[in-house]
């Protein structure tokens, strides 16, 4: 079989092991906290920061929710990661952001966290300020989920199908599960480009 066969096969197991009934309860998270006037914050690192930076817009452009993520702004990310350090960065941007209990914060990540191993240390950080805060919490997350799994209102786990690709499918299902989010009948409130076209 060849690789690209192989690839789109585990594609397909996963889709058929990601459970709807978690994608519809995220749904109901996010339009409560637009209803009552959150914002959402999207956390990631390497390739999740570019998903983060992507599903900014889409919140923001078609499902009306205000949303950010500390990654866009560069100045301010390296500058708090040189005067605080790595782990804090993301805790202390939303400090300034004045996060509080009408807010979500959804973190895409491969591993979710975890502090024995020291892997996002930085994602464990801001997920302890949103519990203290009282923020809503939402994965999208690999392997087990790690911390994220262990706090959030709902993780949505993307199954392993392949030890050896677990980044890849992460990654590439981070899109397909905020994507679903979006074009959700209950969050959409504005018609993408090309299917508004007669």
């Amino acid at each position: 079989m060849s690789y690209s066969k192989q690839h789109l096969r585990e594609v397909s197991e996963i889709v058929a092991k990601l459970d709807p009934a978690l994608c519809e309860k995220a749904v109901e998270v996010l339009a409560a906290v637009r209803a009552r006037g959150g914002r959402v914050f999207i956390l990631g690192v390497g390739g999740s920061a570019a998903n983060a930076s992507h599903a900014v817009n889409d919140f923001r452009k078609l499902a009306g929710i205000e949303a950010y993520a500390p990654t866009d702004n560069v100045s301010e990310l390296t500058g708090r990661t040189n005067d605080d350090g790595w782990n804090s960065v993301f805790a202390q941007w939303l400090k300034g952001s004045q996060l509080n209990e009408k807010d979500a914060i959804v973190v895409l990540s491969v591993g979710g966290g975890n502090l024995e191993k020291n892997v996002s240390a930085n994602l464990v950080s801001a997920l302890q300020l949103a519990k203290e805060r009282g923020s809503a919490i939402l994965g999208i997350v690999g392997r087990d989920g790690g911390y994220t799994a262990q706090v959030a209102d709902v993780a949505i786990v993307i199954p392993t199908v392949k030890p050896a690709n677990i980044t890849p499918h992460t990654e590439a299902f981070q899109a397909v599960v905020w994507h679903l989010w979006i074009s959700h009948p209950t969050l959409k409130v504005a018609e993408t480009k090309w299917e508004s076209m007669k």
